[in-house]
């Protein structure tokens, strides 16, 4: 990819969000034969958080918590009902003409590709729209026709392809013209497991090589785990949780697991340190936090049990983020 040289340097904020609230107006009928009731629902509510330059972050929440309607704000799609929000430097409500050229966008569930034309001739269409120098469109054509492995795919058309490689051809798309910004919404969604560890790799090759700023929203959580530093946990339009992945294991009080292997049978093993949670067999499972280290609790069971083998798993995030909407609900 053609490395972007522009007014924002490394580690300053591309991304600012500053109080954003986006509120809807809904409608429902009260009761048979009465008028329509209207309430407000707060799909975002008062968000705060900024982003430097270069960072791959995992935006993450269930269903309705407010994900999509930031992206939509993001890129100027949805206007914010108050706060404050700059892209580059760039308000996207008042000008996303001039921002489109620095920010691309993949949807998961929905295409900027045109279903009836071969790849390369929405390639082509992409290159025209955003003005693309043909010596630059060439260059990034080439690197993500080899990271994405589309060469035998840019002659078919949109509509022929899987759904593993059209997705694959719309993140082609959004980076042609190499925005300084990604905003991916669901990017793997669907995929099987080839499709998704060569979309992870080549984002992770974006990123790393270009420096190509990242804010992901997913539902499969390995895409948090393999390419983001930090992550943001939102539910009900607010934001639960800005950190790495190590705080948020603390903050919804996650456990590791021991898993030992005795040379026989035994009753439930007692470690100071650490919890029983299960036996099979000689096989026994520990339960302990994931702030403290395994090595005394290795050193306690070898010293009083026969030993065979044991490993250490560590918590699915997964859990870590169920039981943090189990407790913002309680």
């Amino acid at each position: 990819m053609v490395e972007y040289v522009g007014g924002q340097g490394p580690g300053e904020p591309v991304i600012e969000l500053d109080g954003v609230r986006k509120v809807f107006e809904v409608r429902r009928k009260a009761g048979k034969g009465l008028r329509r009731e209207r309430r407000e629902v707060r799909a975002v509510d008062g968000i705060s958080f900024t982003v430097p330059r270069g960072e791959v972050v995992g935006y993450i929440g269930p269903n309705g918590a407010g994900k999509s309607t930031t992206i939509k704000m993001l890129t100027g799609i949805l206007y914010p009902s108050s706060g404050r929000i700059r892209i580059c430097g760039i308000d996207p409500s008042r000008d996303r003409t001039r921002l489109a050229r620095r920010i691309g966008v993949v949807f998961g569930q929905r295409t900027t590709l045109w279903w009836d034309l071969p790849l390369r001739d929405s390639y082509e269409l992409v290159r025209r729209m955003y003005r693309v120098e043909p010596a630059r469109y060439a260059a990034n054509l080439a690197a993500c026709t080899e990271l994405l492995d589309l060469g035998p795919l840019l002659d078919v058309p949109v509509r022929q392809l899987s759904l593993g490689q059209r997705m694959r051809g719309d993140i082609a798309a959004a980076l042609l013209h190499d925005p300084e910004v990604l905003y991916l919404d669901e990017p793997t969604i669907g995929l099987d497991v080839v499709s998704k560890a060569r979309v992870r790799d080549f984002l992770r090759t974006v990123n790393t090589e270009r420096g190509t700023t990242v804010l992901l929203t997913t539902h499969d959580l390995t895409d948090i785990e393999t390419l983001c530093r930090r992550v943001m946990v939102i539910d009900h339009g607010r934001l639960m949780y800005d950190g790495d992945l190590a705080g948020l294991h603390a903050v919804g009080d996650s456990e590791r697991t021991l898993v030992v292997d005795f040379e026989r049978e035994l009753a439930p093993v007692a470690v100071a340190g650490a919890r029983f949670v299960r036996a099979e067999g000689p096989r026994q499972w520990l339960a302990f936090p994931t702030s403290a280290s395994a090595a005394p609790l290795v050193a306690d069971l070898a010293a009083r049990y026969p030993l065979v083998d044991l490993s250490v798993r560590e918590p699915a995030i997964e859990d870590v983020i169920a039981r943090m909407y189990g407790e913002a609900s309680a």
